[in-house]
């Protein structure tokens, strides 16, 4: 039998997917038998030349409280140290190393994708890592079963930033509008938007048990 597919589209930089963990973790845990699970990087921040933290230091500052309110998650001094002193951080966000690096992931063993998402993102909401640094990577590779030659060997390949770009292209075409965003793939094959922003768990189980009911 086939099953629905749950698609997760995200941002490593996005502060309201890492409020968002909680929610997702609990439907793959309750779910993980009876649907499909798939990932899809954004492409939130991906300019031509690179944009420095400073840009978007005040927005971001205003809009954590509000994150940390609905969501309960909570961001990390380190991480609130580069947005409050951003005439002192080396910071350039970019989305595209984090979802090269999601890629290999996600090839290696797909069943980890949305708790390597979990992970990254506390790397850089909690602890303050710059997702565009390679060694951002190194202290979670053994817990996702792969060696640290291979995957920066795979970080520098053209083939997973290819299958990146193609994520970002897809969140396009699915119409993305804003992160986190959740479809369900009915086993017909119709795609149906079940979610658009940080959404509660009880919405999200009522909207694509409608549809699968349907």
């Amino acid at each position: 039998m086939k099953l629905p597919i749950l698609i997760y589209c995200y941002d490593a930089y996005c502060g309201w997917c890492y409020g968002f963990s909680e929610v997702i973790k609990n439907i793959e845990k309750k779910y993980h038998n009876k649907l499909q699970f798939e990932t899809l990087a954004g492409g939130m921040i991906t300019p031509e030349k690179p944009v420095h933290i400073s840009t978007t230091a005040n927005y971001i500052l205003n809009a954590i409280p509000k994150v940390e309110a609905l969501t309960g998650a909570k961001f990390g001094l380190d991480y609130l140290w580069h947005l409050k002193n951003p005439t002192e951080t080396d910071w350039f966000p970019n989305s595209t190393k984090p979802a090269i690096a999601a890629c290999i992931i996600k090839e290696k063993n797909p069943l980890l994708q949305i708790k390597f998402i979990e992970a990254i993102q506390f790397g850089l909401f909690a602890e303050g890592r710059d997702l565009t640094d390679d060694e951002a990577y190194r202290h979670l590779l053994p817990l996702f079963g792969i060696e640290a030659e291979e995957f920066y060997a795979k970080l520098k390949d053209e083939k997973y930033l290819t299958q990146a770009k193609q994520e970002f292209e897809t969140c396009k075409q699915l119409q993305v509008h804003g992160f986190p965003a959740l479809y369900v793939q009915h086993p017909n094959g119709k795609i149906f938007a079940i979610a658009s922003g940080y959404t509660n768990e009880k919405d999200i189980e009522t909207r694509f048990q409608r549809i699968l009911n349907t």
